[in-house]
């Protein structure tokens, strides 16, 4: 649930912050600078402080896995609106398309190949990032087995949920 939950929020905010950064130039020059900073920031430090700032649930484990992924989608999805079509756009506008329509039959459909290549690429990070955060502060999930048989010093049951892990991504 925790990889549903922020793989579907990460891709909601960061195609929503791409599109309209990709579109006006002007929002994309004053979010810009907050793009690279959360771009650079590591991940393990993003989970630590909203650990700290909202608390050891479950909450901010989402939210942390959502805060790390939203930059790269973010910046995926700007390039495909900066790629797209600027005669099509004007044959929308002779047309006398609404917003919804142009965002429905001229957008989304050129945006389709940078939406495909954010969402592959996010769900294999996210995956990633939610077993650091089971890791450090969940008491479920395979993050934090692997964390207990870590503390137990259990090569081959570390081996065996990592496995698992790997198994469980190759078959999708």
């Amino acid at each position: 649930m925790r990889v549903l939950w922020a793989f579907g929020l990460a891709m909601s905010l960061g195609l929503c912050l791409g599109l309209v950064m990709g579109l006006y130039r002007r929002v994309n020059l004053w979010l810009d600078p907050w793009l690279v900073v959360f771009l650079n920031l590591p991940a393990l430090v993003l989970i630590v402080l909203c650990y700290l700032w909202i608390g050891l649930n479950e909450t901010a484990a989402i939210i942390a896995v959502t805060l790390n992924k939203v930059p790269n989608v973010t910046t995926v999805i700007r390039e495909g609106a900066r790629a797209l079509d600027p005669g099509l756009k004007a044959m929308a506008q002779i047309f006398g398309m609404s917003r919804v329509r142009r965002l429905r039959h001229i957008i989304l459909p050129q945006m389709a190949p940078f939406i495909a290549a954010a969402a592959r690429s996010g769900l294999a990070v996210i995956w990633k990032i939610v077993l650091v955060v089971e890791f450090l502060g969940r008491s479920d999930g395979i993050g934090f087995q692997i964390h207990l048989y870590f503390q137990l010093f259990d090569v081959g049951m570390v081996l065996i949920y990592s496995l698992s892990f790997i198994l469980v991504m190759a078959d999708h």
